[in-house]
């Protein structure tokens, strides 16, 4: 299917939600390349228009094509490359692209997390990797959106961000449809940051839903969580308003509360028991927050901004503490003031 808005598309990874974008981008009447690092999973999508590893129950139309190729991307002619490879794999990935993305094609990140090397988030990462001339119309997309419903066409609705508000909206008009509302923002700094650290709150939240807490406690425990997201954020410059968004509280609140997310699985079962080893093998996917929360501790402690509840996690995932002893004395803090940004000074 295709429209007088058709565009061309390239999106760069081929796991789960790099694909259920993809798939959203070709349901949209937009020209669309898939690029994987893996050859067989390409040509296997090409030839049966099913994924063969995620996904698999949807057919791709014929405006996708797979491809492990680099240079059978169409750059000339590209209007959006979307990058959705997890954190610590975007450096390695993008260095296949150096000098081949002119500058005016629109760089939408929709990968969430801290590159563990150098405690940076994607943005600056895209910079050093494809140069400021690039890397000047980079937006970030992130929000609520679990792969799997975004495929299944139920309602999504997600935040694309960029300095420049002309970008953002550019990047809109690709996105936007009925089942998948993206509204904009001029704060991709905020945006990464929410994206990152949601991912290390799931993990506590599935971790004290292991230990049998309910209701309560999860309300407070995602309250809590976003009061700490929002500090690590002003302290590095971000709005406040975008802690109330889409991408801020509407993605905290979907990972927390879900099974479906992975990072909510891993706490969860490491409090019913499990190794994190064990957990991630099981899981068989990426977790971000498992590499995003020593970077996260370590942002924290530079800002010198109070925050219990990545230094919980961090105490389970890394110093192999227990995670009972770890919730209760998160639970024994000294009482303070619901909205004092608490630093560690």
């Amino acid at each position: 299917m295709s429209t007088e808005h058709s565009r061309q598309v390239a999106v760069i990874g081929g796991g789960n939600f790099g694909s259920c974008l993809a798939l959203h981008l070709g349901r949209c009447g937009h020209q669309v390349t898939l690029w994987d690092r893996d050859p067989q999973l390409t040509a296997t999508l090409n030839q049966t228009r099913h994924h063969p590893q995620v996904l698999g129950s949807f057919e791709f139309p014929s405006n996708i094509q797979a491809t492990s190729d680099v240079d059978q991307l169409p750059f000339d002619s590209l209007h959006s490359l979307v990058i959705s490879v997890p954190t610590q794999f975007i450096r390695v990935t993008l260095e296949r692209f150096r000098n081949k993305i002119r500058p005016g094609t629109y760089i939408v990140c929709a990968s969430k997390g801290i590159e563990q090397t150098t405690n940076i988030f994607p943005s600056t990462i895209i910079r050093e990797c494809l140069g400021e001339e690039v890397a000047s119309y980079k937006t970030t997309l992130s929000g609520p959106s679990f792969a799997i419903e975004v495929a299944r066409k139920l309602p999504t609705a997600v935040s694309i961000a960029a300095a420049e508000r002309a970008h953002a909206v550019a990047v809109q008009k690709v996105f936007h449809a009925p089942c998948f509302r993206a509204y904009t923002s001029t704060d991709p700094l905020g945006l990464e940051i929410c994206g990152a650290l949601k991912n290390v709150m799931a993990i506590a939240a599935g971790a004290s839903h292991g230990l049998g807490f309910e209701a309560n406690s999860s309300a407070a425990l995602v309250t809590r969580a976003l009061a700490e997201m929002t500090r690590i954020g002003l302290a590095m410059g971000a709005q406040e308003q975008t802690f109330r968004s889409l991408g801020g509280v509407g993605d905290l609140f979907l990972t927390c509360s879900s099974q479906k997310s992975r990072n909510f699985q891993v706490g969860y079962q490491i409090a019913r028991g499990a190794s994190l080893a064990d957990t991630l093998r099981d899981i068989g996917s990426v977790a971000e927050g498992v590499t995003t929360t020593p970077s996260a501790y370590t942002l924290a402690q530079e800002l010198q901004v109070r925050a219990p509840v990545i230094s919980a996690v961090y105490d389970v995932l890394y110093n192999h503490k227990n995670v009972e002893e770890v919730l209760f004395q998160l639970l024994e803090r000294d009482a303070g003031d619901e909205f004092t940004r608490e630093v560690t000074s």
